[in-house]
């Protein structure tokens, strides 16, 4: 049995890349006790610290997280000043810093002690919290040039500690997913991808944020995928951790018109803070606008004309989005409009072109209520910030949008308009909003489309899985039938219902009783 401080680093190191987290937190705490025993302070901080990580942003255990990160602190410290220590122990004191001037100040020596003494890893963990900080406080630009300089040292294999690299990883993705910034996330991706190949539990939560991203770029078929596979890593390795991909899910599943999945999805989560829009979202397709207005106005709290504080701007302005539309849907125009108004001081202090698209989309469908102000060029300079967005979803709402305000004074664009938005929900397989977009068509003298794709579009494996659904079985029951995954299954079903324009299992039984199909 290894007992020497080095060998049981390594082991915990071995460990933790084969998800053994319980296993690595035991090996990394025998390796402090040894490096300590042989005062090597170093080298005892470091094991404290990589223990904290999987304590707290793995395992979910934030008091013994917080204990790890106090003992590191301890030791590091004794180091004294004129050392790279110093760095580290810059850093931990940042995290649990509540002045963000503070905060940044720690951060930037931090950073600069790191390059001081050649440090890699101290510098560049130091700059990615620090591009987070920009983040949250409304300075995306600057925070997002940091993260691209990480990322750059991470793939460049210019960093030693593994635990390192993970953290710089999950605040990337997190950070993208923030700010909705599909094109950089997506690019790293492909340029992170032997590292992340042989990083198994950051891949888990890379993936549900990159799935969260996917899901905002309209490329719904890779969302799933990704999600799926992190649901299964979490389901086996962190059950407790996997509330994120559970409400990323429901995300999608609401975005494809699937409600019943969604709600399913998330039972149990109405008090995770992280799921108030999906959540608010379902209520809003269900037409239970008094709770999706409940949610999102205790989400949102705080006076109209004043931008939230740091950090809540970059979270609150999709909730205050929906907020404009659930005041809509009740008539409430009054109140939109406030909202609305209060949306555009969060998305000029921001920026973002997400945020510049969702507060003009606001504006524009206030004008149409109130039948004041200028509209289409509201509605066209949403339709911009969502395409330098990159998120098909939301320009075809945009589109929705226009055509209704076009109805009366220009026919003839309004139909143009409406047919675009019909195309974009089509392409995604986004049936709810399919339908209202056909119905504006309809109602403008126009035709519609003439329906979901057939059972020939379906490959012969998802017949099969059609063919058991009609007979009521569940993905179990399906998966053991036809000798295949429980997760395979799930990607089956979710392509049949995509394919052919349906909202759950119970349309498609109802498809296989109808048109009577058969092995």
């Amino acid at each position: 049995m290894p007992d020497s401080g080095q060998e049981l680093e390594r082991v915990a190191e071995r460990l933790y890349l084969e998800r053994d987290y319980a296993a690595a937190v035991l090996h990394y705490e025998r390796a402090f006790a040894a490096y300590r025993t042989v005062g090597d302070t170093t080298a005892a901080g470091r094991v404290a610290r990589a223990a904290a990580w999987i304590a707290g942003n793995v395992l979910g255990d934030w008091a013994v997280r917080n204990g790890w990160f106090a003992r590191a602190r301890t030791i590091l410290e004794a180091a004294g000043d004129d050392r790279p220590e110093r760095g580290r122990v810059l850093i931990i004191r940042s995290l649990s810093e509540s002045d963000p001037r503070v905060q940044e100040a720690l951060l930037r020596d931090a950073a600069a002690i790191g390059r001081r003494f050649g440090d890699a890893d101290i510098e560049f963990e130091a700059l990615g919290y620090l591009g987070g900080l920009y983040l949250m406080t409304d300075r995306v630009d600057e925070g997002l040039d940091l993260l691209d300089q990480v990322m750059t040292a991470a793939c460049a294999g210019e960093l030693a500690e593994v635990t390192t690299v993970d953290r710089l990883f999950c605040g990337f993705f997190w950070a993208c997913e923030l700010v909705n910034d599909v094109p950089r996330a997506d690019q790293w991706m492909r340029a992170a991808a032997d590292v992340l190949r042989q990083r198994n539990d950051v891949a888990a939560f890379c993936r549900a944020h990159y799935g969260g991203i996917l899901t905002a770029a309209g490329r719904w078929e890779e969302a799933e995928q990704e999600l799926l596979a992190a649901n299964e890593q979490f389901d086996h390795d962190m059950p407790s951790r996997r509330e994120g991909v559970l409400i990323r899910l429901g995300d999608l599943r609401l975005r494809q018109g699937r409600l019943e999945e969604a709600a399913e999805l998330l039972t149990g989560l109405e008090a995770h803070p992280d799921a108030a829009r999906t959540l608010a979202s379902l209520y809003l397709a269900r037409a239970e606008t008094a709770l999706a207005q409940d949610v999102l106005e205790r989400a949102t709290v705080g006076p109209d004309d004043v931008v939230p504080e740091v950090g809540t701007s970059m979270m609150i302005g999709s909730l205050l989005a929906l907020l404009v539309d659930v005041h809509l849907a009740t008539g409430s125009v009054d109140a939109a409009a406030r909202v609305a108004e209060r949306l555009r001081g969060v998305a000029d202090a921001q920026g973002g072109a997400y945020l510049q698209g969702a507060a003009a989309l606001a504006e524009g469908e206030v004008c149409v209520a109130t039948g004041a102000g200028d509209a289409r060029a509201c509605l066209h300079r949403a339709l911009e910030g969502f395409g330098r967005a990159q998120m098909p979803m939301e320009l075809a709402r945009t589109r929705l949008a226009m055509a209704r305000s076009l109805a009366d004074g220009s026919p003839e664009v309004a139909i143009a308009e409406a047919k675009l938005a019909l195309e974009g929900f089509e392409r995604l397989a986004a049936t709810r909003h399919a339908d209202a977009a056909a119905q504006v068509l309809r109602s403008l003298g126009a035709p519609a489309r003439t329906g979901p794709k057939g059972v020939g579009a379906l490959t012969k494996r998802e017949a099969e899985v059609l063919q058991l659904l009609g007979a009521g079985l569940s993905n179990p029951e399906i998966a053991d039938r036809l000798y295949i995954a429980r997760k395979t299954v799930e990607h089956h079903v979710s392509r049949v219902l995509t394919n052919l324009g349906l909202r759950n299992r119970a349309e498609a039984a109802a498809l296989v009783t109808r048109e009577r199909i058969s092995p």
